[in-house]
């Protein structure tokens, strides 16, 4: 995961590139590998929620993700992401 957070006029952009195969039940057959996808997307701030998105395999490999929200430098972005199996992974930037 590949986190980018910075503050312009009040206004925090976060970019998100997310490391994911996003390989849904029938390609998984078809290439005959495992199913493996992202089914959720969480980005917190403070412990608020300023952004979320449920996925699926329906996005492709390594999806990358842009989303602003009203923020200050030194704000610590968390964004948590769920896979199909329930695992979950985590990654922090400071706003710069």
């Amino acid at each position: 995961m590949k986190l980018k957070a910075k503050e312009k006029k009040g206004i925090v952009e976060v970019k998100l590139l997310l490391d994911s195969p996003m390989v849904g039940k029938e390609e998984a057959e078809i290439k005959k590998i495992d199913v493996d996808f992202l089914t959720h997307v969480t980005a917190k701030v403070n412990g608020n929620v300023v952004w979320e998105a449920s996925t699926g395999p329906f996005l492709s490999k390594n999806p990358y993700f842009k989303f602003a929200y009203k923020g200050a430098k030194g704000d610590k972005v968390v964004v948590e992401t769920i896979d199909n199996k329930g695992e979950t992974k985590s990654d922090t930037v400071e706003v710069k």
